[in-house]
């Protein structure tokens, strides 16, 4: 149910498998054994060496392969200076070389919908890049599998005329509700806003004030109706909708009656808590664990995971920041072993979005599989993916 047209080159059959001497992180506990593949599936899970020839992993992790449902990093790829606009098929197997050999397998790319100032694409340019991305994957260019993430600026007067571009792509299969207009979830405050804003884009006092009265005012006329419209449009296609930078109790009620499945980055512990206990999941950037921290001054993740309240991580950025992430949360906390830390990279984010056949070893499960070397004792506990398979392929 949850393949795309277009991928017949890692669905088709394959021969089987063997991968032994191998630390199998399961969905609730660890094994030293070995795993069979056949068809693309997990077809057996057994304790200790295999007595047939098999792929020897030297003691090494094997884990599912990581689902990654937030990404701005194609971005990165596509526009990697100010003003420059890269080939799109380069751009797109560019970026999909980095999250695959990071042992993402799959992948949902974020693609902007409507304006706001920290911008810079023209009408049009999102659809062009995901056409770019729609051929390279039905082509077999492409290593994990990718899906879309829609990011909608609910306050951008012209969100939904960038949505119909995407009405009918089958690709799309999660949308987030977001307002950056100043006093509204992440930017709450001025001041916050003016750091992020006026020191980035140099205006002085006057052009700052004329800037934040116009962007209020988008957010008071748009933002409501656009939310409303975008989550009908949504549940009637089976999208999964997320909310973004929810701040209070208001917000996480208003996501609620929108039907919303992904709380991406609340800005407090009071809308996190609330979010989790609604039956959301709740996502924190991994960047902001490896950091320490949040760059922009909210929440520390590692805070919420010490809670019990936080269920996703997403690499935003950094694409490895996904794996480096969940060694250092089982690293610094005793409580969370390291079988149940992976689930929010693998198992919970795959079951958020509806998708039951990936996402943890077990048999039946798609072999989406990645072999991983972690040495506590060296190299601040970075692990390092030694292989990837999707569907039983290999990939990196």
């Amino acid at each position: 149910m949850n393949e795309i047209r277009g991928t017949s080159s890692f669905t088709a059959s394959r021969p089987e498998e063997v991968f032994t001497n191998a630390r199998l992180v399961l969905a609730d506990e660890i094994i030293d054994g070995t795993l069979v593949t056949r068809d693309g599936v997990i077809a057996e899970i057994q304790p200790g060496r295999s007595h047939v020839p098999a792929t020897d992993l030297d003691g090494d992790y094997l884990i599912p392969g990581l689902v990654e449902l937030h990404t701005d990093h194609l971005e990165t790829h596509y526009s990697p200076r100010p003003g420059v606009a890269w080939n799109v098929m380069a751009s797109v197997q560019a970026y999909d070389g980095q999250i695959a050999t990071s042992g993402i397998t799959t992948v949902f790319d974020c693609f902007r919908m409507g304006s706001d100032e920290d911008n810079g694409y023209q009408p049009g340019e999102m659809r062009k890049l995901a056409d770019a991305l729609k051929a390279a994957q039905d082509k077999g260019r492409l290593r994990a599998d990718h899906r879309i993430h829609l990011r909608c600026e609910v306050s951008s007067e012209n969100v939904i005329e960038a949505l119909d571009e995407f009405r009918d792509d089958e690709l799309v299969k999660l949308a987030s509700l977001m307002d950056h207009a100043p006093g509204q979830r992440q930017f709450q405050t001025l001041e916050h806003y003016a750091l992020y804003y006026k020191k980035k884009r140099g205006m002085t006092d006057a052009q700052f004030e004329t800037f934040v009265e116009r962007r209020q005012a988008e957010s008071a006329q748009f933002s409501a109706k656009h939310r409303e419209e975008i989550a009908e449009h949504c549940h009637a296609l089976g999208i999964t909708l997320a909310s973004h930078d929810d701040a209070t109790l208001d917000h996480v009620e208003e996501a609620v009656r929108q039907g919303v499945r992904l709380a991406e980055f609340p800005t407090s512990v009071e809308a996190a808590r609330a979010s989790h206990e609604a039956g959301m999941s709740v996502m924190m950037g991994a960047p902001n664990i490896v950091r320490g921290g949040s760059h922009s001054g909210n929440i520390a993740a590692m805070d919420l995971a010490r809670l019990g309240i936080l269920d996703v991580l997403s690499s935003d950025y950094i694409p490895f920041s996904l794996l480096h992430a969940i060694f250092i949360i089982a690293r610094d906390n005793e409580e969370i072993p390291f079988h149940q830390a992976l689930h929010m990279v693998t198992k919970t984010p795959a079951e958020t979005v509806g998708f039951d056949d990936r996402g943890e070893i077990a048999v039946g499960k798609r072999a989406d599989l990645v072999r991983v070397h972690h040495d506590p004792e060296h190299a601040e506990h970075v692990p390092v993916v030694r292989g990837v398979w999707r569907t039983g392929h290999r990939v990196a």
